[in-house]
């Protein structure tokens, strides 16, 4: 899997031929992120499974991904979906057996693909052996591998959990209280503590030796606590300030993560792609640069875009000038130091048409112009399920319909702040987590075709309209659309360019227009998209060789301009 340096490169940064970064045998590849329980049933259970991830692998051969991103899949309580994990060496008997695993495994592998796990590691269940031994006997061997006080001396801190509250809560049957910086269920493991990282090590060994390609590394930045603990500004009337306030005064996290990186992935050439949101500046190359703790991290410079510190109900609608100023931003930021991996949507964001495209006009060549335009961007590109037929946000009636805990807390913020219980669900349900999780919408017979039974999660109405069967081989599709992209991607014509190329870009100054150049050694490619209903003229800046990629049917060259249509989008090579 390994691959030397890698040729000049045109640095976006300096303009200046440069010999930086390490050719990898990820580069080139498309991501797909499956979210297990909802993609597809085998066995009319209502929720997805192994089995029925095998079952899709030729589709997602057709589609033309590499990487198969899987969300937990561990035996677990559930109570954040899998994201609190009782049992590291287990399948949860939901999502099938270890066998199945197995399988899976082996059967991407013969079709070219490669298959990453979630590794949760900053917190397991209340439901691990650990944390039971540590209930057992706070003082003894387990309970050091956790953060627990004494209840008596109060709060250590004042920090906020995630999905709200303070992040103490009683050790049950004892004068202890534990930390979680999650959901309560998720106690927070003491990285401190070198026996810890030794189990977990031995843990990400023991799957790398199953034949995992890597891992997608989830909320890795929070092991890594500000000691010794303090109080710090309230920023709500909670008395309680959020967790990333701590995370900007906790150092040294490059030590656990070097050891990680040293003790595991690089043994084994492994990819992994870092959830990181809070990297500090100036460390951006320490955590993806050639000598990084991960080989790639997510963008997630987009989705920071109108969040508000007083609750997702207060967050504001996302701007076509916002959007192309954070991914240009990020492009700056990273010149050709590393790959960031480009994303529109995962498990925890909404769908990413009804989030970026303004409300009322998501349409299908929005939804095309909004893929090619992040596809487009110098990085490892994944697609999260659904995505690639379009799939929408989901409207709620009523928050009984709503299962993510997440959003949960969201809506009683937002209940405490003032809001009627309409306005709460209109207001977190635009960013609920829920939109994402809905099942897959495979066909438009009875729950999407996604289960024989009832699903776990209730799909989303408009899977009569939106699916995968309608879509495949329709040329005007969003799912032949996103194929055609990938082709693009692994044609190797132009792989270089669109893969290594820097990214440097045009006519930023013009409103609603997100435009740029992919420039390789010796060739250029131009993106445009029009990121509005609304028709404008576009100045060319030179000659165009081919449209290798239009999401409509025009294209009318006047001269040195062009007129793009409302939500056009292409891809051009220069003379």
């Amino acid at each position: 899997m390994s691959g030397g340096r890698r040729g000049s490169l045109v640095d976006n940064r300096t303009g200046q031929q440069e010999d930086t970064m390490k050719k990898q045998w990820w580069q080139n590849k498309t991501a797909y992120q499956i979210y297990p329980k909802s993609f597809y049933d085998s066995n009319g259970d209502g929720i997805g499974d192994l089995p029925g991830i095998i079952e899709k692998l030729d589709y997602l051969k057709y589609l033309g991904v590499d990487i198969l991103w899987l969300s937990p899949i561990y035996q677990s309580p559930l109570a954040d979906q899998g994201y609190d994990i009782s049992d590291y060496y287990q399948i949860d008997p939901r999502f099938g057996t270890m066998e199945d695993m197995d399988r899976l495994i082996k059967e991407a592998k013969s079709r070219g693909m490669y298959i990453l796990m979630d590794l949760v590691v900053n917190h397991c269940s209340d439901e691990h052996e650990w944390f039971k031994k540590a209930m057992a006997d706070p003082e003894g061997e387990y309970g050091n591998f956790f953060y627990l006080a004494d209840q008596k001396d109060g709060r250590p801190c004042n920090w906020r959990s995630y999905f709200g509250g303070s992040v103490w809560e009683p050790l049950p049957g004892t004068d202890k209280q534990y930390l979680h910086m999650f959901h309560k269920k998720q106690p927070d493991l003491n990285w401190e503590n070198p026996r810890v990282r030794r189990e977990i090590y031995k843990n990400i060994n023991w799957w790398l030796e199953k034949g995992l390609a890597g891992f997608r590394i989830d909320a890795i930045i929070n092991i890594k606590k500000a000691l010794p603990m303090q109080d710090y500004p309230a920023d709500r009337a909670d008395g309680l300030c959020a967790p990333d306030v701590m995370l900007s005064h906790a150092e040294g996290i490059g030590e656990f993560l070097k050891e990680m990186r040293d003790e595991t992935f690089r043994k084994y050439d492994a990819f992994t792609v870092g959830e990181v949101f809070n990297e500090k500046p100036g460390e951006l190359e320490q955590f993806i640069g050639d000598d990084g703790y991960f080989s790639s991290m997510f963008d997630f410079n987009e989705h920071l875009i109108g969040q508000d510190p007083r609750g997702s109900y207060a967050a504001k609608a996302v701007t076509a000038e916002q959007y192309k100023e954070a991914c240009f931003g990020a492009q700056e930021k990273i010149g050709d130091m590393g790959f960031y991996s480009t994303l529109i949507e995962n498990h925890d964001e909404p769908r990413g048409v009804s989030h970026f495209l303004p409300k009322g006009q998501v349409c299908e060549a929005g939804k095309k112009m909004l893929a090619g335009l992040y596809f487009m961007l110098r990085g490892l590109p994944f697609i999260y399920q659904g995505q690639e037929i379009g799939m929408e946000n989901v409207e709620f009636s009523s928050i009984d319909q709503v299962d993510d805990i997440s959003t949960r807390a969201e809506y009683q913020t937002a209940l405490d702040a003032g809001l009627s219980p309409e306005e709460a669900l209109a207001a977190v349900g635009e960013s609920s987590r829920d939109n994402a999780r809905t099942p897959m919408q495979w066909d438009d017979t009875l729950h999407a075709g996604f289960t024989a039974g009832q699903p776990w999660l209730k799909e989303n109405p408009n899977y009569v309209d939106i699916n995968v069967k309608d879509q495949m081989g329709r040329p005007d599709s969003v799912l032949e659309f996103y194929r055609s992209l990938i082709r693009l991607r692994k044609d190797e014509r132009y792989q270089d360019t669109v893969v290594y190329g820097s990214l440097q870009p045009y006519l930023r100054e013009q409103k609603n227009l997100m435009a740029y150049f992919r420039k390789g050694e010796t060739q250029t490619l131009l993106v445009i998209g029009n990121f509005q209903k609304d028709a404008q003229e576009v100045r060319l800046p030179g000659a165009v060789k081919h449209v290798l990629i239009n999401n409509l049917e025009s294209w009318k060259e006047e001269g040195s301009t062009v007129q793009m249509c409302g939500w056009q989008f292409v891809v051009l090579e220069m003379e």
